[in-house]
């Protein structure tokens, strides 16, 4: 069996078509920009944020994140001095971040409550999850902002979903921390990291281009689970990824961002390849260890084309959500399509 496991080595060239993420903005309620915003530390930013107007007048000093993806975002901007917590680690931190990370406080294995939230008096709170402001978490966002504190949530998961963007794109994610360097004032870092993760997007879809690996394939994205298959359908990062490298994903027919399949039903699609999620939480079949195991040993799915050739392709769970780690996500599957052409 030959199972394909990539790390962002891949050295990468920059995609004209997304340089124009780079510049300093601010959102407007249908996920645009307002090229007018002004940089925190030289006046007021007023952004249109899901709906919400933030009025941020001083770069904050004292940010909280709520989840992993924030809080990776805000250390590839150099801004760990400015955070005062995070919470939610749901895989190990990116190795060129651990030192950074080590240095803010954890609030919460999983979100804080909304009493430790505001014991810890932030003055900007950020998750790239709904979740987060749940009622057993932050709370919502506009009780936050009664209390003078800006709350940022990404476009990709407002709590109404018309108020932000309506799929995944990578446009989308460079244009998040985008805002975010703009917000606290270092909008050279961020255009810098936009600049390097851009570099690398193109990079990876030209190598996939070049050999030829793409051509006809059917991915299935499996996310999770063993008994009820979870895998990826409409308007996700998967399906970001699978337009950008010209592949079907398997499920693509699918309404839902991550539908529940059924065995019978993906063996009768038959995919081509299987994109394995390697998550960490320790769950049934959560680990991409685990899936293939469970793969090889229901009868439904080891009559699968790809379980048989062990056409696998391995990524971190956590790339497979819009964040800093999502051009990761696309340089495994390149990389991973590339070598199994080649065999």
């Amino acid at each position: 069996m030959k199972t394909v496991t990539v790390s962002s080595w891949l050295v990468l060239a920059l995609a004209a078509t997304l340089a124009g993420c780079t510049s300093t903005s601010a959102s407007t309620g249908d996920g645009g920009t307002d090229a007018d915003a002004t940089p925190a530390g030289t006046g007021t930013v007023e952004i249109t944020n899901c709906g919400a107007t933030l009025t941020i007048d001083e770069a904050p000093q004292r940010a909280l994140t709520m989840e992993q993806n924030a809080t990776e975002i805000m250390l590839s901007l150099g801004l760990a001095d400015r955070m005062i917590g995070t919470s939610y680690q749901t895989d190990p931190v990116l190795p060129e971040l651990a030192d950074a990370y080590a240095d803010v406080p954890v609030l919460a294995d999983l979100y804080p409550n909304r009493e430790a939230v505001l014991e810890a008096a932030p003055d900007f709170v950020y998750s790239t999850f709904t979740s987060a402001y749940g009622p057993d978490a932050a709370g919502p966002r506009a009780d936050l902002a009664a209390l003078d504190v800006p709350a940022y949530l990404s476009r990709f998961a407002c709590e109404e979903p018309a108020t932000g963007e309506a799929a995944v794109h990578f446009d989308g994610i460079f244009a998040e921390i985008t805002e975010i360097a703009t917000i606290f004032g270092v909008a050279e870092q961020g255009e810098q990291l936009v600049t390097d993760q851009q570099d690398r997007l193109a990079a990876a879809v030209e190598a996939a281009q070049a050999a030829q690996a793409a051509p006809d394939t059917d991915l299935l994205w499996y996310y999770s689970g063993t008994a009820t298959p979870y895998v990826a359908g409409s308007g996700g990062l998967p399906a970001a990824i699978s337009e950008l490298l010209d592949v079907t994903n398997a499920y693509g027919d699918a309404e839902q961002t991550w539908p529940a399949g059924s065995w019978e039903e993906i063996a009768a699609r038959n995919p081509d390849v299987i994109v394995l999620a390697d998550l960490t939480r320790g769950g049934d079949g959560d680990s991409a260890q685990a899936k293939i195991d469970y793969l090889r040993s229901n009868p439904t799915t080891a009559q699968l084309d790809a379980v048989k050739a062990g056409r696998f392709i391995t990524v971190s769970g956590s790339s497979m959500d819009p964040s800093i780690r999502s051009v990761t996500a696309v340089e495994a599957v390149a990389a991973g399509l590339t070598e199994l052409t080649e065999q």
